[in-house]
């Protein structure tokens, strides 16, 4: 009895490595195509912007950035932070400040590798809205993801900041806000508590999901009962109308 059992386990041995094998080799594909999305954005053609300088103004539209990054023991940190874009010597550039001593300033400084998400409105779009009920409902949005090398700067490049800042955001040239205008010793105060810093932009890609795989029937629909909601939905449902042209040659 003992030796029909060692011969059984024997026989099993090579089907059950052939099956470990085979679910081994499929958790290896699955893990590599999902690596595929995790180390690129949503990456499909027809959600793609041809003209750069439209990804610029996206970007100068909605400035106010979640900056992500890894700090000491691969431990994430993020903070949100109004950010300027500017172009020097061919390069991009992002520039802003933040708090010192805190948890994102701490990662910035351990590992100088960033990403800044810019974000504008979004809408949920609802599968009803097509003219093939039987798929997916999903969400349109428009989203820019800028990677780079953070780098601090000094006290000189801080000021600087702090008046571009004020002098954008104020959109008034007697405002009292304004840095020229405020005490030089609260001013002073201030500084020591916070940083300036800049990004050179290493990779830009965006993605603006706005509906470009759908039919003309659905695509006016969706606008539809987006302007109907009002908000996020009716500013998304403007996009899609000054894009429809372009979509359909209508």
């Amino acid at each position: 009895m003992q030796g029909t059992q060692f011969l059984n386990r024997q026989q099993q041995q090579p089907q059950q490595l052939l099956r470990r094998s085979v679910q081994q080799l499929y958790q290896w594909q699955h893990f590599t195509y999902s690596m595929q999305y995790i180390c690129s954005m949503y990456n499909l053609p027809y959600f793609k912007e041809q003209d750069s300088a439209v990804v610029m103004q996206f970007i100068k539209t909605h400035p106010f950035a979640t900056l992500i990054g890894v700090g000491n023991n691969n431990c994430p940190a993020a903070t949100q932070v109004p950010l300027f874009i500017d172009e020097r010597e061919g390069k991009l550039f992002l520039s802003g400040h933040i708090q010192r001593k805190t948890d994102h300033h701490l990662a910035f400084e351990h590992n100088p590798n960033v990403l800044a998400l810019f974000t504008g409105a979004h809408a949920y779009i609802s599968a009803s809205w097509y003219t093939n009920h039987k798929v997916a409902s999903t969400w349109n949005y428009m989203s820019v993801q800028a990677k780079g090398i953070l780098r601090f700067t000094d006290e000189t490049a801080l000021l600087e900041i702090l008046r571009r800042t004020t002098a954008h955001f104020e959109n008034n040239p007697q405002s009292p806000a304004l840095v020229e205008k405020m005490d030089d010793d609260y001013i002073a105060k201030m500084m020591k508590a916070i940083v300036a810093f800049e990004i050179e932009v290493t990779t830009l890609e965006h993605t603006f999901k706005l509906s470009q795989n759908r039919d003309v029937e659905s695509y006016d629909t969706i606008i539809t009962q987006l302007t109907a909601q009002g908000g996020d939905g009716a500013i998304i449902a403007a996009e899609m109308l000054h894009r429809r042209s372009q979509l359909f040659n209508a």
